[in-house]
């Protein structure tokens, strides 16, 4: 049996898949097209080969971004999963839909002429914790409507 050394999949979890290897070329992206496939200001994306990546529930939905490029997402929720080169023996997935996005430093960035020239600054802006803290009943409210997908596999989603 092929031991899973990561796993992760969409925000509302109708799409979760396996990593067989642990990923390498851990990277941001800041080329235009990544911030668009993102919506955001570059993509966290690491590596495994084509044959260590595994769905486990559904199939992302695919975007041919180029004649080369070819993007995997959740065609429920929008999260984007993956990228790979057409003629590559490897795919990415994206780092933020990994379960433990914390097991996976970035160790450089890619599309650096993208890069948006403020990008430098973000880590030294004020910073505040999210509802929790502030309103206690506003937390509870979202918890009670949460409809993302734990950060573990389940065996069904979402629950009846």
């Amino acid at each position: 049996m092929t031991e899973v050394r990561l796993t992760g999949g969409c925000q509302c979890g109708a799409v979760r898949y396996a990593l067989t290897e642990q990923p390498s070329e851990p990277h941001v992206c800041h080329c235009r097209m990544c911030q668009k496939a993102f919506g955001s200001f570059f993509a966290p994306l690491t590596g495994v080969p084509l044959s260590a990546f595994k769905t486990t529930r559904g199939d992302p939905a695919i975007f041919k971004s180029s004649d080369r490029a070819e993007r995997g997402f959740c065609r429920r929720c929008g999260t984007p999963l993956t990228f790979h080169y057409v003629t590559s023996p490897r795919i990415a997935v994206s780092i933020g839909s990994l379960d433990h996005p914390e097991r996976v430093k970035p160790k450089a960035q890619y599309g650096v002429e993208g890069r948006l020239p403020w990008f430098a600054s973000i880590a030294g802006l004020p910073g505040e914790k999210t509802t929790e803290q502030d309103d206690p009943e506003l937390a509870a409210a979202i918890a009670g409507s949460n409809r993302q997908h734990p950060d573990h596999d389940t065996k069904d989603w979402p629950p009846s």
